[in-house]
């Protein structure tokens, strides 16, 4: 059993980012379909900027995320300060504010999760 955060802190911008979005989103799957693991996946940062992309069915990278949606949370703080607080809020998107409006990573560390940033 392994437990795994993978954290997307990519923006939007660049296809590089883009791949990365999609290498954190793969890996997530990766543990959501193994019986036992658990995962978390955070958008912090610039990758709170996907959230919208993601909820919108015509993305080409949406049924991907759906199969990590219930597992999938997002920065408080930094979807205000990107600009997609209100598209966060219409996803219905669990907000995470533990830490200064931010994820702890501490609790994550200390409640033995692998932390992974993408």
């Amino acid at each position: 059993m392994a437990k795994a955060a993978v954290v997307i802190l990519a923006g939007t911008d660049g296809h590089e980012n883009l791949g990365r979005l999609v290498n954190g989103l793969e890996t997530a799957r990766e543990f959501a379909e193994t019986d036992g693991d658990e995962i978390e996946l955070i958008f912090d940062g610039a990758g709170t900027q996907w959230v919208p992309e993601l909820e919108d069915e015509d993305s080409d990278h949406h049924e991907l995320y759906r199969t990590v949606r219930e597992d999938t949370s997002v920065c408080d703080y930094c979807s205000g300060a990107f600009g997609v607080e209100d598209a966060v809020a219409d996803a219905g998107v669990r907000v995470l504010d533990d830490h200064d409006g931010h994820p702890s990573i501490r609790s994550l560390v200390d409640d033995g999760y692998e932390v992974i940033t993408f």
